[in-house]
């Protein structure tokens, strides 16, 4: 019986994760092909390109509609391992709510970075540096994000933060905290964890276009394999290597 209850209350969860993610991806891809195509759609309101509160409340939402679905993907094997983990605990008595503050607090540092990121395009936007598909206008600035993404594969912070990512259970064991607060915290600091493993990547939005959904799914996939695949630190390396490069090659044509 209690292995009922719990298979059926894991399936609650994740079907609820992949609700959330799903929705998030049903906002980009519209938006993403309206953007590429007749901008009268899910993308109109982002030619307006007046940066008072209201536009900036609305890119901000959209950098958090991309994290949420870019990345909430790859904390998914973290936050199944968080919920048995409570829910084996006879002291916890809604598994579930545990659960979704960890998720919850693992969105909240996601939606920083997106604050970040909101701040950072506007600036760009500002200096002219970024064009109103939201593409780097700069050789030299396309260039340069390319470097510093693949430089950062390659340093000690990327992967001590990747260290984390790649193993839930050593996370949880190191980091635990009890009670929903616990929950919420720990979920917090799994996401700042992924932040630090992944803001260079996202960076490359603004080289090959922050509404593209060519580079959205191409990090996406990328992101995935690095966190989950058995070789994918090595991958890391080999692409921190290939980006450099690229960005070499930018730099010496520009």
């Amino acid at each position: 019986m209690r292995k009922s209850s719990y298979l059926g209350d894991k399936g609650l969860v994740i079907a609820g994760l992949a609700g959330v993610i799903a929705c998030a991806w049903a906002y980009l891809v519209p938006a993403s092909l309206d953007m590429y195509g007749r901008m009268d759609g899910a993308a109109a309101w982002m030619m307006e390109g007046t940066w008072d509160a209201r536009y900036l409340l609305l890119i901000f939402l959209m950098w958090a509609a991309m994290m949420v679905a870019m990345m909430l993907p790859s904390a998914l094997p973290t936050i199944l391992i968080f919920h048995r983990a409570v829910r084996n605990d006879p002291q916890v008595r809604s598994p579930a709510r545990r659960m979704l503050a960890f998720a919850a607090g693992y969105i909240v540092a996601w939606s920083g970075f997106s604050v970040g990121a909101t701040l950072s395009q506007w600036g760009l936007a500002e200096a002219a540096l970024l064009s109103p598909m939201m593409v780097s206008a700069s050789p030299w600035l396309g260039g340069a994000i390319l470097i510093v993404a693949g430089v950062y594969q390659w340093t000690p912070l990327k992967y001590a933060c990747l260290r984390h990512c790649r193993s839930p259970l050593g996370f949880l064991a190191e980091h635990w905290r009890p009670g929903m607060p616990g929950a919420l915290q720990l979920g917090l600091r799994h996401g700042l964890y992924c932040v630090g493993c992944c803001w260079a990547l996202m960076l490359l939005l603004f080289v090959g276009g922050v509404m593209s959904l060519l580079w959205i799914g191409g990090i996406t996939a990328f992101v995935l394999v690095e966190k989950l695949a058995p070789h994918g630190v090595q991958g890391g390396r080999l692409s921190g290597l290939a980006l450099v490069l690229a960005g070499t090659w930018v730099l010496t044509s520009a």
